[in-house]
């Protein structure tokens, strides 16, 4: 992970023969961050992010839909890989979100995947003025590193674009030590606190140059280090609709069409439809 000083429209960012590389917001074109990028690029960045108002998501980023439920933890105290309740059983990540689809009790989750990058994207409320994006910056970073013991290494994006406040948290496997807290519960104390349901004794207040600051939604994505394993029994039911009446138009096209496929052939001036029944062929 590393971070593209030159442009900040960008996602997905890594390391490679010793330079930044990132995808640009809008055409995930690759981008060299040690030098500017073209201004099609950062157009098309800008033009995606002011009709959303939100960054773009990576393509594997998924939301936890399912909420509270009573897990099985490993004496360890992290989520067994086999997730039931009753005979409906799934897999999960190490963040214990879903990841693949609901199947009965012989369903194999071979491993526990883990979830490197973690996504927080916080609404606040309505202002006239934007906030001060250094003070932001600072009081989220001071916060999760002291309040949530997180090396600061792993925090490696916070932005700013009124009124979206986006947080990355990346942890590899490999960079994780046995003393580091998990970003997986870094994540779930820091909604939990910004949602006003904190499971510390003492509560957060988030407050940016002595203003306090409130926010309309807050929610957490989640890419883990394999993709997930969802079907479309997963698609939400208006997207399968959509789907279904698609499927349904083709074949009342292709339908339409073979019924209408009567091939004319032409003598002098007459033309022959050869009309095909049960009966047999008759020429007219």
């Amino acid at each position: 992970a590393c971070i593209c000083e030159k442009n900040k429209r960008v996602t997905n960012c890594r390391v490679a023969n010793g330079v930044c590389w990132c995808d640009s917001l809008g055409s995930r074109v690759s981008v060299n961050c040690d030098t500017l990028t073209s201004k099609c690029l950062l157009m098309k960045a800008e033009m995606t992010g002011s009709k959303s108002g939100r960054r773009e998501k990576p393509k594997d980023a998924f939301e936890d839909t399912d909420g509270l439920y009573d897990p099985e933890c490993e004496n360890t105290g992290v989520f067994k890989a086999k997730q039931c309740n009753g005979t409906t059983c799934w897999c999960v990540n190490t963040a214990g979100v879903r990841r693949t689809d609901k199947h009965d009790a012989d369903l194999k989750c071979n491993q526990l995947v883990r979830t490197t990058w973690i996504i927080i994207e916080m609404k606040h409320t309505e202002r006239n003025s934007p906030l001060n994006t250094e003070s932001l910056k600072k009081f989220f970073k001071d916060t999760i590193t002291s309040r949530y013991m997180l090396d600061g290494r792993y925090i490696t994006s916070v932005l700013y674009e009124k009124p979206y406040i986006t947080i990355d948290l990346k942890q590899n496997s490999s960079d994780k030590s046995s003393g580091d807290v998990d970003i997986a519960d870094v994540a779930y104390y820091f909604e939990k606190d910004v949602k006003g349901d904190s499971i510390f004794h003492n509560r957060l207040n988030v407050s940016i140059d002595n203003e306090v600051l409130s926010f309309e939604k807050t929610v957490v994505y989640y890419v883990d280090e394999i993709a997930p394993e969802f079907s479309m029994k997963s698609l939400t039911p208006g997207l399968i609709a959509v789907i279904v009446v698609i499927i349904v138009a083709i074949v009342a096209g292709i339908v339409v069409l073979v019924s209408c496929n009567k091939v004319p052939s032409r003598t002098g001036n007459s033309v022959i439809w050869e009309i095909t029944t049960y009966q047999g062929n008759w020429n007219q």
